[in-house]
C-alpha cells in the first residue's frame, strides 16, 4: 500500500473567481434591470470589522432608486462588461486554467417573472463565455449570486415567496439550453447557507414587511433547496455530462473550551451550517436540523413533490473559506450570533481570522461526510494595496494563498479528491460586504478608489508573476524544501 504524495493531480484545476454583480457594471445597459445589488451603497468611515450588507427595507430600497448623491459601487463595478476580453488576456497570462463567473438574472430577465430572456444579456454572456474557452479556461458558472432582479423583492417579497422557484427554474433552463455545450460545471446558489450575513442579497425579503425573519429565511432557503434539485433532474435530461454543485460558505466553528458542552453545541453549530449541502447531496432533510426547527418555532411549508424532488442530488461540493471561528455552548444555537472571532489566530485588517489548517481540517471533514469531488470556489485575502513607483509589492497576500495552497496539497496526500482551487478574486473588483474598491484581492490591481474615482488601468500586481510560476509547476514550487 503506498501513500498519497503532496502536491495536486495533473488535471488540477487553478483557477479565479468573481460574481457579475461585483465587477460588469452596466447597470442600466443592454436591457438589464436592477438587482439586489445595485441598491448596495458605499458608507465612507465605517468600522471595517462591521461592514456587511444585512437586512434591507422596503423604505431603504426606494431611497436607494432615487437618491441624487449616494454612490452604489456595484452599479459600475469595474466595467467588466465592456472590459472582459481585456482582463481575461490578462488573467490568462496569471495561469488561470478555470474562470468562475455568474450570469445575472437581471440581466437576463429584468423584472425576473418574465416568460422570455432578453436578447441583448443572453448575446452578452455568449460572447463571454466564448472568450473564457477562447482563452484555454474551463468555466464555471454560478446562476444566483446576489443578483435577484429587485423587482421580486417589491412584488413577490422574494423567496419566501414559492412562486420564485419557477422564476428561477425558467432562468436556469434558459441558460443550461443557451450554454450548456460549452459549460459543464455549474453552481445553482452562491453560498446558499449564508443567510445571516447576506439575507437580502441572497433572498430578497424585506426586513420590515414580516412578522418572523429568521422563519421567512428558512422558509425562503426551502424554495433554494427544491430550485436547486430541480435543476439538476433537468440538467441530467438535457446532457449527462452537465455537472450541478452546492456551494456553502465554510462557517467552521472549534469549540471554546475542553468543555463537553462546549463541544457539543459547537458540533450542532457546524451542522447548522452545512445542513443545506445534507439536503442536496444527500436528497433529504436530516434529522438535527428538523429537531432544530422544531425547538427554534420554525415550520417550513412544503408541498407533497418536495421529497421526491429533493432527491435528485448534486453531483459535487464546492465552497468558500476564508476563515475560521469559536463557539461555545451559550451562543451555539443562536441563530444571529454563533460565534466569536478566535484571539489566537491573526486576522486581516477586516479582523477575518487567518487558518490555513483549518482549510485542510474542512476539507477532509467534507470529503469524509459526503464523498464528492471538491472544489474550493473562493479563497483569498482583502487588503489595501499601494501603487509605488508603478508597483505593488503584495507579499502578504503571496503568503496568504501560498499557506493555503499548501493545506490543499495536504489534505489531497490524506486522501481528499479536491478537483479545482479559485482564488477571489484574481482581479480587483469591488466588495460584497463593505462595497469597497479598496478593500482589494486581485492579483491584478484595478484602479477605482472607493468613490469610483480613477481611469481603471489594470497593473499586475506581485503576486500575479508568483501565481504564474505556482501553476506552471502545478504547485510543486511550494513544496521545494519540505
Amino acid at each position: 500500500m503506498s501513500s498519497n504524495k503532496i502536491g495536486f493531480p495533473k488535471d488540477f484545476l487553478w483557477g479565479g473567481a468573481i460574481a457579475a454583480n461585483q465587477a460588469e457594471g452596466a447597470w442600466k445597459e443592454g436591457g438589464k434591470g436592477a438587482s439586489v445589488a445595485d441598491i448596495n451603497k458605499f458608507v465612507p468611515h465605517k468600522d471595517l470589522s462591521s461592514m456587511s450588507n444585512k437586512e434591507m427595507t422596503r423604505e431603504k430600497a426606494l431611497f436607494a432608486l432615487q437618491d441624487p448623491i449616494g454612490f452604489y459601487p456595484k452599479r459600475n463595478g469595474i466595467d467588466f462588461y465592456h472590459s472582459f476580453k481585456q482582463d481575461l488576456a490578462l488573467l490568462r497570462e496569471a495561469g488561470i486554467k478555470t474562470f468562475r463567473t455568474s450570469i445575472s438574472w437581471a440581466r437576463l430577465f429584468p423584472n425576473g417573472d418574465e416568460s422570455e430572456a432578453c436578447a441583448e444579456g443572453l448575446l452578452f454572456y455568449d460572447n463571454l463565455i466564448d472568450e473564457i474557452i477562447r482563452n484555454d479556461m474551463v468555466p464555471l458558472i454560478t446562476l444566483s449570486h446576489y443578483e435577484m432582479p429587485l423587482n421580486l423583492a417589491f412584488s413577490y417579497n422574494g423567496w419566501k415567496n414559492r412562486k420564485l422557484i419557477d422564476f428561477f427554474f425558467n432562468f436556469a433552463k434558459t441558460c443550461l439550453n443557451r450554454y450548456h455545450d460549452r459549460v459543464k460545471l455549474w453552481i445553482p446558489f452562491n453560498q446558499i447557507n449564508l443567510i445571516r450575513h447576506e439575507s437580502f442579497n441572497h433572498l430578497g425579503i424585506f426586513q420590515d414587511s414580516e412578522t418572523n425573519l429568521v422563519q421567512d429565511k428558512f422558509q425562503g432557503i426551502h424554495h433554494e433547496l427544491i430550485a436547486s434539485a430541480k435543476i439538476k433532474r433537468y440538467a441530467q435530461h438535457l446532457n449527462s455530462d452537465i455537472k450541478i454543485g452546492v456551494m456553502l460558505y465554510s462557517d467552521f466553528a472549534y469549540p471554546e473550551s475542553r468543555t463537553p458542552e462546549d463541544n457539543i453545541a459547537t458540533y450542532q453549530r457546524n451542522q447548522y451550517e452545512i445542513y443545506y449541502a445534507d439536503v442536496l447531496l444527500r436528497g433529504k432533510y436530516p434529522g438535527y436540523i428538523k429537531r432544530f426547527f422544531e425547538e427554534n418555532n420554525i415550520t417550513l411549508i412544503t408541498e407533497v413533490e418536495d421529497n421526491e424532488i429533493l432527491k435528485n442530488t448534486a453531483d459535487f461540493m464546492s465552497f468558500s473559506y476564508y476563515n475560521t471561528h469559536l463557539s461555545n455552548a451559550s451562543i451555539a444555537h443562536d441563530v444571529n450570533k454563533n460565534s466569536m472571532r478566535n484571539p489566537s489566530l491573526p486576522a486581516s485588517l477586516w479582523g477575518w481570522s487567518i487558518d490555513p489548517c483549518g482549510l485542510r481540517y474542512v476539507l477532509n471533514f467534507y470529503w469524509d461526510r459526503w464523498q464528492k469531488p471538491l472544489y474550493i470556489t473562493e479563497n483569498g485575502l482583502g487588503h489595501f494595496d499601494e501603487v509605488i513607483d508603478g508597483q505593488i509589492n503584495d507579499d502578504y497576500r503571496i503568503d496568504y494563498l501560498a499557506s493555503h495552497i499548501k493545506a490543499i496539497g495536504q489534505a489531497i496526500a490524506d486522501g481528499v479528491e479536491v478537483k479545482g482551487y479559485y482564488m477571489w478574486s484574481p482581479i480587483d473588483i469591488v466588495s460584497c460586504s463593505s462595497s469597497q474598491m479598496t478593500k482589494r484581492y486581485g492579483l491584478v490591481y484595478v484602479n477605482y478608489d472607493d468613490h469610483g474615482v480613477g481611469d481603471g488601468t489594470r497593473i499586475p500586481k506581485k503576486s500575479f508573476s508568483w501565481f504564474q510560476q505556482v501553476v506552471n509547476t502545478n504547485g510543486n514550487n511550494l513544496f521545494a524544501n519540505e
